[in-house]
Formats: C-alpha cells, sequence, structure tokens
C-alpha cells in the first residue's frame, strides 16, 4: 500500500493478510471489538456480537499463521460470562483480562481461557466503574482502564486495588466525552481515544496531558469518533477512526504519514467455509461486485507485533486485517 507523504521520510506498508471469518461459534468472529498479542504467538480476540444474537459473545484464540486454538467464556452475567464485553488485555503471566461495560467489571482468565477472578463496583467514586471500555497493562503489570461513562481513566493494581485516576467530563486538556480506547508507547506515555471529542489525548502515566491529535471531520487528521489507537517502536501513532471507516498513521508529533482503507482478501477460514459449501461458493461466484468485500468496516482496535505486523479488527465484517511495515 503506498504512504502519502508530507515532507517526512519515507514509511511505507503493504498490505498482508485477512485472518478469520463471520461465525457465532468456533473458527470466526463476531463484532471483534479488541484484541491481544500473547508472547506465544497466540491471538486473543474478544467478540462482542450482536444484541438479537449474543450467542455469539466469546474470546477467540487463534495464531497469525490462521490456526484456530479455541474459544472460552460465553454471554451471561455469571462468573465467567461475559455480556458486552468491550476490551481485551495481558498481563505478565498471560493472564488474560476482559472489560464489560455492562457488567461494569473486569473479567480475569488464565492463558487458557479458564476463569479465575472478576473484580469492580458500579459508581462513580474512586475505583468504582460506569462503562470500563479500554484497557492495557503498562510495563509494572498496572491495568489502566479507560472508565467512559465517568469520563476519567483509572489506574489499577491486576488485582483491582485503585492506584489513581485522572479526567472528567468536557472538551478541553485532559477532559473527556466517553473515552474508549488506550494505549501506551514505549516511553510509557498514555495515548486515549476521546470518542465524542472526535480526538486522541497523549498524558504521562500519571495523567498530565501532553498532547492531542486530531479534530472533528473525514479529511487528513481529521477523526469521526476514534476507538482505538496503537505505537510502534519508532513512534508512529495508529488511529482506528471508526466512524471514517479508516486507520490514520501519524508521525510522534502529529503528521500524517498514511491511511489504511482496506484491502482484504479471501482468507483460509473463509475459502474452507465456502469449500464446504458449494451453494454458498456458486452464489458468491454470481456476485457481480466483490469490491466493497474488500474495504474497512466499523473497525474497533488495532495491534502491532514485534515483527511490524498491523493487526486491525475490522468488526462489522468479521475478520482482521494484517499490514506490514516495510524495513521494521
Amino acid at each position: 500500500m503506498s504512504s502519502v507523504f508530507f515532507g517526512i521520510a519515507t514509511k511505507t506498508y503493504h498490505y498482508d493478510r485477512t485472518l478469520g471469518r463471520a461465525e457465532f461459534s468456533g473458527a470466526g468472529f463476531r463484532q471483534p471489538m479488541d484484541l491481544a498479542l500473547g508472547p506465544d504467538g497466540i491471538i486473543y480476540v474478544v467478540n462482542r456480537s450482536w444484541e438479537y444474537r449474543p450467542d455469539g459473545v466469546r474470546v477467540t484464540m487463534l495464531t497469525i499463521n490462521e490456526e484456530y486454538i479455541g474459544e472460552f467464556s460465553r454471554f451471561g452475567d455469571g462468573d465467567g460470562q461475559l455480556y458486552w464485553p468491550i476490551s481485551i488485555a495481558l498481563d505478565s503471566d498471560q493472564n488474560v483480562y476482559v472489560s464489560d461495560d455492562w457488567l461494569n467489571r473486569i473479567s480475569v482468565f488464565d492463558k487458557d481461557g479458564v476463569y479465575l477472578s472478576k473484580w469492580g463496583t458500579s459508581g462513580s467514586g474512586e475505583g468504582e466503574l460506569s462503562k470500563p471500555s479500554g484497557i492495557r497493562f503498562d510495563q509494572d503489570d498496572n491495568l489502566y482502564v479507560v472508565d467512559s461513562g465517568n469520563n476519567r481513566v483509572q489506574k489499577f493494581t491486576k488485582d483491582g486495588k485503585f492506584l489513581g485516576k485522572w479526567g472528567s467530563a468536557g472538551s478541553g486538556e485532559g477532559q473527556f466525552n466517553l473515552p474508549w480506547g488506550l494505549n501506551f508507547d514505549s516511553r510509557g506515555d498514555v495515548y486515549v481515544a476521546d470518542w465524542r471529542n472526535d480526538r486522541v489525548q497523549k498524558f504521562t502515566p500519571d495523567g498530565r496531558f501532553l498532547a492531542e491529535y486530531g479534530s472533528p471531520g473525514n479529511g487528513v487528521g481529521e477523526f469521526n469518533r476514534p476507538t482505538g489507537m496503537a505505537v510502534d517502536k519508532d513512534g508512529d501513532i495508529y488511529i482506528v477512526d471508526w466512524g471514517n471507516d479508516r486507520v490514520q498513521v501519524l508521525t510522534p508529533d502529529g503528521r500524517h504519514i498514511t491511511t489504511f482503507t482496506g484491502d482484504a482478501t479471501m482468507s483460509g477460514w473463509g475459502q474452507d467455509k465456502l469449500n464446504a459449501n458449494p451453494d454458498m461458493k456458486r452464489m458468491r461466484n454470481m456476485m457481480r461486485d466483490l469490491e466493497p468485500e474488500r474495504v474497512l468496516w466499523r473497525p474497533k482496535a488495532i495491534a502491532i507485533d514485534d515483527d511490524g505486523r498491523i493487526i486491525i479488527s475490522d468488526s462489522n465484517r468479521g475478520r482482521l486485517l494484517v499490514y506490514q511495515k516495510d524495513n521494521y
């Protein structure tokens, strides 16, 4: 994929592959909301599914080569169940943490999906949660939680002990309007997708405002309800521009590098399903225009592995798109 340059060093990317297919169970995804990359090569994908079909709620495990590992958890409000899951993160022991913005809690599983514990109390006081969304661990194994309904970020130990918070409702520096995802750069600075303010804000680990990126719109460097981001080892920032169906890539100082809008091809899992269903394959072959299937449709989250592969959760199409940063 060609990049768009504005007087900056040449940085290029290319489309690599598509992972997954739309499924309510088994080898596939249904409304994949977020993903986490394990050190053993396993990708954990949290599926929110649809309100009319909650049976698709689960966590799917696979590899970058589309090897299906398994799945765990299902829809419900009991221990080990998920209602409206939204984000996923791994601690240093590879335990899996999932935020649930309906149950206002964090559920914890081991790396194989065995339920371990849960924590979280509904409310607006210190350590209480209202619609928790994005979650990520810092280098000290502390969990940062975007407390979306309370328009703030909270910091906890991995067993749920409150450590600190920042943010309030508004549109000024350090204020939020329904924030969504967050992530860290290599220095430990925190990036928060300020969803309804159509921007991303950057903070020190203790919440001191550093910078903001973007403004409302659909032009270069503008955003329409950003949901997540990732920062690579070069400091380049990848922002999921949900409402504009794209991912924009910026330099650390906010200059535009390129935009991903989707270049999808048929995944291995998708081809397997067609091969097993001749009628479905025949109907697909009769379709005149498959071009719309290539593009992103309401992407939600993004992750970057150690090899410079950029993995985007293409939620409404039930798949992951993978790009490669060249010379990474």
